[in-house]
């Protein structure tokens, strides 16, 4: 007994040692010494040793071949890699040298592209000044060969087209100098001419009167001859009439023979034919200079030597008609006058239906005036020269329209569309000064900060003052009342708001790549420059001293203007809106045969309420109406977020019944519900504020009705309750109901869609016909 437990005692012992780590095994072998057996204890740890050794053995003799066929494999691969190495080496040498080459021709192709891109930079420059420049030779040849008319043409057309094209080059500049001294050249040179050829015919004068007074000599004894011979052959026909049967000798005396004749002497007179005045005056000095004249632009100059002319002869008329008697009476100026108002209307109205500067109409309309007057002073009528200014007033106004509808284009082209940044009180007081703007909440705020319209807000206030004013400077001194005036004025203006302020802001509006944020500083805009029309009302009454509630005042139509292009702005919002929901569910990509649905969004979902999310943060800036501050949302902002709710869900229903989905699983309607709840739960976060309660969820109601529907399999509630009031399903079309049923109908066992229902397959598709059956039925009855 006690050898067994001594066996078992060193038994527990060696499995001890071999089990514990030698560092704790003193106590263990403390206690084999302090025993009796401590023999017996070596002779089986000796054999436990040789068992281990065996086993050592063997294992080693097992793997052995092994090992050694590792070592042979691994000698093989120190070659390999040795040899590996060498190549890697050597490619790596190859490329190092190819890279050089290729490094020198990269080089040398940039210097070749920069080259080449130098040369096409040249011929687009060279290109645009070729034309330039041969235009001036072209010009220099007339010059040259006195070829004055044309060369005004070539001139002009080298001014307005060649110039502008070639850009700002030197020899571009010394040309665009010489232009107006070669047209000061041609004037004067062809008003030489003329002037030499005036002082020609006043040399010649007398020969060329003599000239005529032959002429008018021999047309006299054409016509004597020609009534002598009439005469004649009358008397013939009535001998004859009275001697009809008495044979005429033909041969006979006759003193109206065709020798003698005058038609003979006419005849005879034609070959010595005497030249009249236009074949001894050469008249093209007259032509080259009235054409001249006609090309070179109007100046202000040329209008007030005509006029001085006019009055200096009227004055010499008057002061005669006044000094002495007999020698003109007042009939005969009176009519002198009638004649020379109505030419000198005609040529004004002609002259000045060219012009195109407003300035040079106003100064011509000043210097009108001072004509008038001056005449008027005289004792002579000159109601009809302000008749015509009137009717000037209209073109000027055309002029002026034209004029600021590019100042508004421009305006509107370099805004940036963001708010102004106010840095300090100066400049918030400069911009104050050009646009009435009043906030005391804003005055309030701290330096630096943001006025919530842009810089086209008092940019376009003030271009409508300066239009205001040009208006005004017209109507001075025509003689004409206050109230007329004021309601020119008023109507210049209303057609500056209505035609070229509103289409300059509905180009803004509709051009293309506008942003959202755009729009929504334009509605800000808008709604500011809207505020201040009663300002405009204001500055018109105080400069033309009639009350704005005067009877019968003109209105202004700028309220109903920047209302409009707000409408319109408004409108783009929403559609661009919608344009983008569209181009995000282009990117839907549904498996409608899936057997299972995920457990989260669709991706392009997550991307569209991402994108709707940061969209409507931009509408917190947009004004609820035109009396509250620029940073409240507003009704716009709850507008646009609704209107893109409600084509979302709309959508997002076309998408479902679609005639190219011919089949839907339950696992992808399960999938489709995820991304209506993603949709829900971005209505129910609050976008935009200013909802009540969940009346953002409404725009998705139809879809949520519908899908609790299928999803819930509560076809026995739907049938029961249809038409009620309280309905669950309320929203549900019938016939919707029935194109999504028969898109599920020939679902295949695989998608395994009404699992839930633990039926065989005959069962299910009994049960479907027969909800397919009664949507039916109950369709019929609805339309009976």
């Amino acid at each position: 007994m006690a050898s067994a437990e001594t066996a078992a005692e060193h038994e527990r012992i060696l499995r001890e040692i071999e089990s514990t780590d030698t560092n704790c095994i003193g106590p263990t072998l403390r206690s084999v010494y302090d025993g009796q057996e401590h023999g017996l204890f070596m002779d089986k740890l000796e054999g436990r040793i040789r068992n281990h050794d065996r086993e050592i053995e063997k294992m080693c003799n097992h793997h052995f071949q092994g090992f050694v066929d590792s070592i042979t494999e691994l000698l093989k691969v120190r070659g390999e890699a040795q040899k590996l190495k060498c190549q890697v080496t050597e490619t790596n040498q190859k490329l190092q040298n190819d890279g050089k080459e290729l490094l020198t021709s990269m080089d040398e192709l940039r210097q070749c592209r920069l080259q080449q891109r130098n040369i096409a930079t040249t011929i687009d420059k060279l290109t645009h000044c070729l034309p330039v420049l041969e235009m001036y030779s072209k010009l220099q040849e007339q010059m040259r060969a006195k070829r004055y008319y044309p060369a005004l043409r070539t001139l002009e057309q080298l001014e307005e087209s060649c110039l502008p094209q070639a850009g700002s080059y030197r020899f571009c500049g010394i040309m665009s100098e010489n232009i107006p001294r070669l047209r000061t050249h041609i004037r004067d040179v062809s008003m030489s001419d003329l002037k030499d050829f005036l002082e020609s015919i006043r040399k010649h004068s007398d020969k060329i009167g003599e000239t005529a007074m032959k002429q008018a000599q021999v047309q006299i004894a054409r016509d004597n001859a020609v009534t002598s011979q009439q005469r004649s052959a009358s008397g013939r026909r009535i001998r004859k009439e009275a001697c009809s049967g008495t044979e005429v000798d033909r041969t006979g005396s006759n003193p109206f023979s065709e020798k003698d004749s005058g038609i003979l002497d006419v005849e005879d007179e034609e070959k010595d034919e005497i030249p009249g005045a236009q074949d001894l005056v050469d008249f093209s000095p007259v032509y080259r200079c009235l054409h001249i004249y006609t090309v070179l632009h109007e100046t202000l100059e040329g209008y007030r030597r005509y006029f001085n002319q006019i009055v200096g002869f009227f004055v010499v008329e008057d002061h005669i008609l006044h000094t002495t008697q007999g020698l003109v009476n007042r009939a005969y100026v009176e009519e002198l006058w009638e004649l020379a108002l109505s030419k000198t209307i005609a040529a004004l109205r002609t002259h000045s239906s060219y012009c195109t500067d407003p300035d040079l109409i106003l100064d011509l309309k000043n210097l009108i005036v001072l004509f008038a007057d001056t005449l008027q002073g005289y004792g002579f009528p000159v109601n009809q020269l302000f008749d015509m200014l009137l009717e000037m007033r209209d073109q000027y106004g055309e002029i002026l329209l034209k004029k600021w509808n590019q100042s508004f284009r421009q305006i509107l082209d370099q805004d940036n569309y963001s708010p102004i940044p106010v840095a300090s009180p100066e400049e918030y007081q400069r911009i104050a000064g050009q646009f009435p703007f009043q906030d005391p909440e804003l005055d309030k705020m701290p330096f630096p900060k943001k006025l919530p319209f842009s810089e086209f807000v008092p940019k376009v206030y003030s271009q409508l003052k300066e239009f205001i004013y040009a208006c005004l400077k017209y109507s001075e001194d025509l003689h004409l009342s206050s109230t007329e005036i004021d309601d020119m004025i008023r109507k210049s203006t209303n057609l500056l708001l209505t035609r070229t302020l509103s289409h300059c802001l509905q180009y803004a509006i509709k051009k293309k790549n506008v942003g959202l944020a755009e729009l929504v500083q334009i509605i800000i805009n808008t709604t500011h420059l809207e505020q201040s029309c009663h300002y405009l009302e204001e500055f018109i009454s105080n400069i033309t001293n009639v009350p704005p509630d005067t009877i019968n005042a003109t209105k202004l139509y700028g309220t109903s203007t920047f209302k409009d292009a707000r409408h319109a702005a408004e409108e783009e919002i929403y559609t661009n809106l919608n344009q983008k929901i569209d181009q995000f569910l282009q990117l839907a990509d549904y498996d409608w045969t899936a057997a299972q649905g995920g457990a989260q969004a669709s991706d392009y979902l997550s991307d569209l309420i991402a994108f709707l999310c940061s969209t409507f943060a931009v509408f917190t800036h947009l004004p609820g109406n035109a009396i509250e501050h620029a940073t409240l949302p507003g009704k716009v902002a709850q507008t646009a977020c609704m209107s893109a709710c409600k084509h979302l869900s709309t959508s997002l229903l076309q998408l479902l019944l679609e005639g190219d989905v011919r089949q839907v699983s339950m696992g992808a309607l399960q999938q489709f519900n995820v991304d209506v709840k993603e949709c829900e739960r971005f209505a129910r976060a609050g976008p935009v504020p200013g909802f009540q309660g969940d009346t953002l969820l409404l725009a998705f109601i139809d879809l949520r009705q519908l899908l609790d529907l299928f999803t819930q399999w509560d076809w026995s509630t739907y049938l029961a309750d249809y038409g009620r009031p309280t309905c669950k399903y309320l929203r549900v079309n019938p016939q919707t109901a029935l194109t999504l049923l028969e898109k599920m109908k020939d679902t295949s066992r695989k998608n395994n869609m009404f699992a839930q229902f633990r039926k065989n397959e005959r069962d299910k598709q009994k049960l479907i016909d027969t909800v397919v059956k009664q949507l039916r039925n109950l369709i019929a009855t609805n339309q009976a």
